[in-house]
């Protein structure tokens, strides 16, 4: 049986049809499941997420869809997109939290500092901002000309090694807005709410080889 372009992980944390929509409108087919073989299965993975830490990692460890995800990615090398808290999630834990992540990119996510440079700073992060390549991107060539993109986060990633970083936003401090490394990606904006630099990414991502 011919998969979908991308498979969207369904553990209870996110919103999946935006994502769907957005594939949709870039003439990519896809599908949303919970059940951990399909995953296994699927030619793409993106694994999205909204809310607390914690909380998702405890969702991906019942529903056995977390294994699944690492499975997919570590051993078959399925290209996977980790999407907002899916970017946390993605790396070895947050400060948010006591739950260890999925740790297909080593590092971790931080709290944004109430103030910056002797300024608040507005926490979480929301709205529009730029994203600078660091790198070429295999899985999403778009983003090495970096873009502006939509955002609303209070934890940013910091990978152990910055040749994992791909792109770099400025907010206070500068900070991971994507990271790469092989067949998986994170990406902490919103593709689906960030109109033609968004839906480029997602049209790219849908079509990545591993």
């Amino acid at each position: 049986m011919t998969r979908p372009d991308v498979t969207i992980v369904d553990y209870g944390v996110g919103n999946l049809g935006s994502l769907r929509n957005a594939l949709a409108k870039v003439g990519r087919s896809s599908e949303v499941t919970s059940d951990p073989q399909t995953v296994i299965d699927a030619a793409r993975i993106i694994l999205p997420g909204v809310g607390s830490f914690d909380h998702a990692v405890d969702r991906l460890t019942e529903t056995g869809l977390g294994e699944a995800v690492v499975t997919a990615a570590r051993e078959k090398g399925t290209p996977l997109a980790g999407v907002c808290l899916g970017m946390q999630l993605i790396m070895d834990g947050s400060d948010e939290g006591e739950r260890p992540g999925l740790g297909l990119i080593p590092g971790r996510a931080h709290r944004f500092p109430e103030e910056f440079d002797g300024s608040r700073l507005l926490v979480p992060h929301m709205g529009w901002s730029a994203a600078v390549a660091a790198k070429p991107s295999r899985l999403a060539p778009s983003l090495g000309d970096g873009g502006r993109f939509y955002f609303v986060h209070s934890y940013a990633v910091t990978p152990d090694d910055e040749a994992d970083v791909l792109t770099w936003t400025e907010y206070g401090e500068r900070y991971a807005s994507s990271v790469e490394r092989d067949n998986v990606i994170g990406i902490q904006f919103h593709p689906e709410k960030s109109h033609r630099f968004g839906l480029a990414l997602l049209g790219e991502f849908a079509v990545a080889e591993a």
